[in-house]
C-alpha cells in the first residue's frame, strides 16, 4: 500500500477543475483545494476528504483512491438546489471526460461513483458531494 501518489491525485483534480471553461462559466474562480477561512458567497467547489487503499498486484504497485468534491451554496443562494446541481454536472463532465497527468504516479481510470444532495444550514443552504474513484499504478 502507498499513499504516495495522493498529493499528485488531488493536484491533478484541483488543475483540472480550474481549467475547465464550463465550470468557470458557473462559478468564476470559486474553487477551493483548501477552503478560505470565511465561506465565500455564491455557489462555490472544493475539494474534500478521500480514502486510500491498496490495489497492487502481481504487476506492480498501486492505489485506489475514493474523493470528494463538494459543491456548496450558502442561505443567499435562493435557486434551491438546480443551481448546485448544474455545477455538480458540470464537475462530473470536467473529471469523467479529461485526461488527468499526474506528478507521480499514472492514472489508471477515474470513476463517479455517487452523488448526495443535501440541505445545510438549517435548511437553507444546498450541498452535493460527488464521490469518484480513482486507480493509480505506481509501477
Amino acid at each position: 500500500m502507498s499513499y504516495a501518489a495522493g498529493a499528485a491525485l488531488q493536484a491533478a483534480v484541483y488543475q483540472q477543475l480550474c481549467a475547465d471553461p464550463a465550470l468557470a462559466g458557473l462559478v468564476g474562480d470559486a474553487i477551493f483545494d483548501a477552503m478560505p477561512v470565511e465561506a465565500p458567497g455564491g455557489t462555490y467547489v472544493a475539494l474534500g476528504p478521500d480514502e486510500a487503499r491498496d490495489a497492487g498486484d502481481m504487476t506492480g504497485r498501486g492505489s485506489r483512491h475514493d474523493f470528494i468534491v463538494s459543491v456548496l451554496s450558502g442561505s443567499e443562494g435562493s435557486g434551491g438546489f438546480r443551481e448546485v446541481k448544474a455545477v455538480a454536472g458540470a464537475v462530473a463532465e470536467a473529471l469523467e471526460t479529461s485526461r488527468l497527468d499526474l506528478d507521480r504516479g499514472h492514472l489508471a481510470g477515474l470513476w463517479f461513483l455517487r452523488a448526495r444532495a443535501l440541505r445545510v444550514e438549517n435548511g437553507a443552504g444546498r450541498r452535493v458531494d460527488l464521490t469518484f474513484r480513482a486507480r493509480i499504478d505506481l509501477g
